[in-house]
């Protein structure tokens, strides 16, 4: 008979109007638990759902004898905000994260990354060998192209971390403004576990989230001013030799519309910068003052 790992295990599920298919994929997830863990707790995240998401979790959370807590938000966080407050609640030595309901991978994975776990990586993300394309893809390319750690970000499915991972990065940060990029940016060692196969679901509403890491883990920000500014000072340097050349040869000025389209130019880069610095400015803010960023309604703990 195999013996059940010992670690405490804990699995925190976003849940955003998924319906009946939370119940299904917890009971998934908690029967892959139960097969390997002598300890585990299931956290589901009810990111204010609208439709019967709840109630079918709660249906099969009496069924059964897996040790399920549903967190129920105030109001809608979205999945940061929501999965923070998971990941709170948690008392796992090892906690999953799971972002979605959606099963794109084989459910031997879930397993298999805490193996890889146990071989010294602190964050193991299960990651689909064909990658995304479009926007998903230019960010990632951005973001490791200008961010200091040694680890390269990609789309994935879920991912495992350690209590030590998440001590480390909430040291640095009470709020994570995108988790992935704090276990990035964390010094701990990472790794990728690939399954083959494809995302399906894409994610809304994530613009905000790229341009906020951008800013706090790379420096994107600071190059893209910097540039801007040396174009400025190429255009006002190019100005004045233009001035220079027609107070000495005497011609006349060569009208309106040139001068007008250099300082034109000149202010759009100069409120490009300013648009940078406000939105380092209003991430500082946010980082500083508003500490609070997820609003807990109840705490439903269910088994049997």
């Amino acid at each position: 008979m195999n013996t059940k790992e010992k670690n405490f295990i804990s699995a925190v599920v976003y849940l955003h109007n998924d319906g009946p298919r939370a119940a299904e994929f917890c009971r998934t997830i908690a029967a892959e638990l139960d097969a390997h863990f002598a300890q585990y707790e299931l956290i589901a995240v009810d990111d204010a759902c609208s439709d019967d998401t709840v109630e079918a979790l709660r249906a099969w959370g009496k069924e059964q004898s897996a040790p399920l807590t549903i967190l129920h938000m105030s109001l809608y966080h979205g999945l940061e905000n929501a999965m923070n407050a998971g990941l709170d609640a948690s008392i796992g030595d090892y906690v999953y994260e799971f972002d979605s309901t959606g099963m794109p991978y084989p459910v031997s994975c879930i397993f298999e990354a805490y193996r890889t776990a146990l071989q010294g990586n602190d964050i193991v993300s299960v990651c689909p060998r064909t990658t995304r394309s479009g926007a998903s893809k230019l960010f990632y390319k951005i973001f490791n192209a200008n961010s200091h750690s040694p680890y390269r970000l990609r789309t994935d499915a879920f991912r495992l971390v350690t209590r030590r991972a998440i001590n480390r990065v909430h040291a640095s940060s009470a709020h994570l403004p995108y988790r992935k990029a704090a276990y990035a940016a964390s010094g701990l060692k990472m790794t990728d576990l690939v399954f083959d196969g494809r995302m399906i679901e894409k994610q809304a509403g994530r613009f905000n989230l790229a341009v906020d890491s951008l800013a706090l883990y790379t420096d994107a920000g600071f190059k893209t001013s910097m540039g801007i500014t040396l174009c400025m000072l190429v255009l006002a340097l190019a100005e004045l030799l233009y001035t220079l050349v027609i107070f000495f040869t005497g011609h006349p000025v060569a009208g309106w519309t040139t001068t007008m389209f250099v300082i034109t130019v000149g202010f759009a880069g100069l409120f490009a910068v300013l648009t940078i610095v406000v939105k380092y400015l209003s991430l500082l803010l946010d980082l500083t003052f508003k500490q609070q960023k997820y609003l807990v309604e109840s705490i439903e703990k269910l088994q049997k």
